[in-house]
């Protein structure tokens, strides 16, 4: 999909931010990274890898009167799928059912996804328009991650318009449970190994050959 500006990143850099940027001084930077290529507006192999590797990400919608609103979505790692370079989707878990995101959608289809890798201090802004499919049992099947414990309620469906990836500035760095729990068992392991070692050498020469 092609953006319908000049450059892809005036989905974000409007006329009025533009200003400020002219007004604080970074618009020479940006001008130039407008020329440059600007933000990218298909799925790279390396974004791909990315979205495979999260286990969640907020989601930003907007009703008709521009309230904005955010929604965390979360599931094991690879339950947001790229579908193709434009695409992504994932299933809408069944949850409290206040279905804000979607009655958002239906007066306005743009929204705004925010990833980030807290462990390798990594964030990716991705703009697009999304649309929910209900009563695919086909495509539910296809997307839902497999011996998870959630009820599929609907599929919801991103088209890319562009994406950018952030400095790692002021991201706390902060490790997944799973890891870190694995890292320690990992260390208790060779822990043991070193004191059982250690104790056979002990052994070895309170008791030397005879």
């Amino acid at each position: 999909m092609t953006a319908p500006f000049r450059y892809t990143s005036d989905i974000a850099f409007t006329p009025a931010v533009k200003a400020i940027q002219t007004r604080k001084g970074s618009r020479h930077g940006y001008s130039r990274m407008e020329q440059g290529g600007s933000w990218k507006s298909t799925i790279t192999a390396d974004l791909k890898a990315f979205i495979a590797a999260q286990t969640s990400f907020y989601l930003a919608t907007v009703n008709a009167d521009g309230q904005p609103y955010i929604q965390h979505r979360g599931g094991p790692a690879g339950f947001l799928r790229v579908l193709d370079e434009h695409t992504l989707a994932f299933v809408d878990y069944a949850g409290n059912k206040q279905f804000i995101s979607q009655g958002n959608l239906s007066e306005n289809a743009k929204v705004h996804l925010f990833l980030m890798d807290y462990a390798h201090r990594q964030r990716i802004k991705i703009w697009g328009k999304a649309k929910v499919v209900e009563g695919d049992a086909k495509l539910i099947t296809t997307l839902m991650p497999s011996d998870y414990k959630a009820k599929p309620e609907q599929v919801m469906v991103i088209s890319i318009t562009a994406w950018d990836a952030n400095c790692p500035q002021h991201i706390p760095v902060k490790l997944d449970a799973t890891e870190v729990r694995e890292a320690l068992d990992a260390r208790d392991q060779r822990i043991q190994a070193l004191e059982d070692e250690l104790a056979r050498v002990r052994q070895d020469r309170a008791d030397p050959p005879g």
